[in-house]
């Protein structure tokens, strides 16, 4: 049974029985019993004993945005929002060989020479490996502090002791803390160790970077709690059959989520790609079949993409419907819209689409793209090099237009694209040098560019 208190109403004192005056303030009648904050046993709630009042403000005062730091990478800077906030918790995730360490190991770099002390720790290489590839990328002289040691608590001692304003930690899943009974990398290790890191970092106004591993679904591995954490969550993608690597945020407070930043992997590391669309599109040859351009937007940039299809005669019973870059489920709905609305059977056809380059495209506005690659391919009928289509297509066969319009004309104009198509409920937007031709549905869509519908 909890224990009975009583507290004066006037100045906060707090008794073990009542009176009538408060030997405190001397007010009279202002005692009485406390409710509690919660109900059950001592241990198990909070019981009648109080905190402290935390202090209220409104929504109307204002607050100074936080400072960054910019390391001079564009491309890293726009992912972040504009440059690294201080007391920031970033976690960065992709696929083993991706280039994680290596970007991290960049940016550590750069961060250094801008100004902030930084201390990068590893938990998957030897001292001796990481200085290999500072060398091999020519960051040997950069003033980064480095550290190969997996105990979380030697960890925030160094740090608490060199007091850095970044600190990089690679990787979350190899830190190991040890007041928790369980192997590094299980579920409440990597749980742990994320919490005592942020908190470190909201604490002592430290800036700190987590690597985490990913599963085989491309999700971060460990507990989803982990990206609730952290203020900034940072996917690495890429093919391993392309240099291209995509960096996205899929989690901002301090910025715009999805925004994207492109690198490409060289022998010397990764190199910022600042305009995305010129070398998505770099080895587009002549038009062909099956063939189409994508004028998308990820984030806050306008980036044009190819899109490519081949529709083949199937052996089996079953044809086959292969995606890469993009949703199959949003395939299969452009091919069952076709079928219905316009009268196109793909039965008995293998269906392959894919996203050159690498990318992943997850907006809706790649429909019409998408549809315009499959008819292309289905009729063998190239469209011409020099347009760019987009537009959301929906069950009845509508098209619906895209947001943004003005700044997919404008990156299509700006990379020597004369045409663009798009739905008529668009914006109209006037661009030099650029026809937009419009469309109402698919069935007039089809009709006009492929003689049929």
């Amino acid at each position: 049974m909890a224990k009975t208190t009583f507290s004066c109403s006037a100045c906060g004192a707090s008794f073990s029985k009542w009176s009538g005056r408060c030997e405190g303030c001397g007010d009279w009648n202002t005692i009485s019993e406390d409710q509690g904050l919660s109900s059950g046993p001592a241990k198990k709630s909070l019981g009648v004993k109080r905190g402290r009042t935390i202090q209220l403000t409104d929504l109307s005062a204002r607050e100074t945005p936080p400072p960054r730091t910019c390391c001079g990478a564009g491309e890293l800077d726009r992912v972040l929002g504009g440059g690294l906030v201080p007391a920031s918790a970033i976690l960065v995730g992709g696929d083993p060989g991706i280039g994680k360490s290596t970007l991290l190991l960049q940016a550590a770099a750069r961060f250094a020479h801008a100004g902030l002390k930084t201390v990068y720790v590893s938990g998957e290489e030897a001292s001796a490996q990481v200085r290999m590839r500072a060398q091999r990328l020519g960051l040997a002289d950069a003033p980064v502090k480095l550290a190969a040691e997996t105990n979380l608590r030697d960890i925030l001692t160094t740090l608490e002791a060199e007091k850095p304003q970044l600190a990089i930690i690679d990787s979350i899943q190899t830190m190991w803390a040890d007041h928790v009974d369980s192997a590094p990398g299980s579920v409440s290790q990597v749980r742990a160790a994320a919490h005592e890191l942020t908190t470190f970092a909201k604490r002592n106004g430290v800036s700190v970077i987590m690597v985490g591993h990913v599963t085989k679904d491309g999700q971060i591995a460990g507990p989803r709690v982990v990206e609730h954490m952290v203020d900034t969550v940072l996917y690495f993608e890429g093919e391993r059959g392309h240099q291209f690597r995509i960096l996205r945020a899929v989690k901002n407070r301090f910025g715009p989520a999805d925004e994207i930043g492109v690198f490409e992997m060289t022998g010397g590391g990764l190199a910022e790609v600042v305009n995305p669309s010129a070398l998505f599109l770099s080895e587009r040859g002549e038009p062909s079949p099956g063939s189409v351009v994508f004028a998308g937007i990820e984030g806050t940039r306008p980036v044009l993409v190819e899109l490519q299809a081949l529709i083949a005669p199937s052996p089996h019973s079953q044809p086959r419907r292969a995606v890469v870059g993009w949703d199959s489920s949003r395939l299969a709905m452009i091919l069952a819209v076709l079928e219905a609305r316009c009268g196109i059977p793909f039965a008995g056809l293998d269906v392959y689409l894919n996203v050159a380059g690498g990318m992943k495209i997850s907006e809706p506005a790649a429909d019409l793209a998408v549809a315009a690659a499959l008819l292309s391919a289905r009729e063998d009928v190239a469209l011409p090099a020099d347009t760019a289509v987009f537009g959301e297509i929906s069950l009845s066969g509508a098209l619906r237009p895209a947001p943004q319009t003005e700044n997919r004309l404008k990156e299509a104009q700006k990379l020597g694209f004369t045409a663009a198509i798009a739905p008529s409920g668009s914006k109209t937007v006037s661009v030099k040098g650029l026809n937009l031709r419009k469309s109402s549905d698919l069935a007039g869509f089809v009709g006009e560019f492929f003689g049929a519908g």
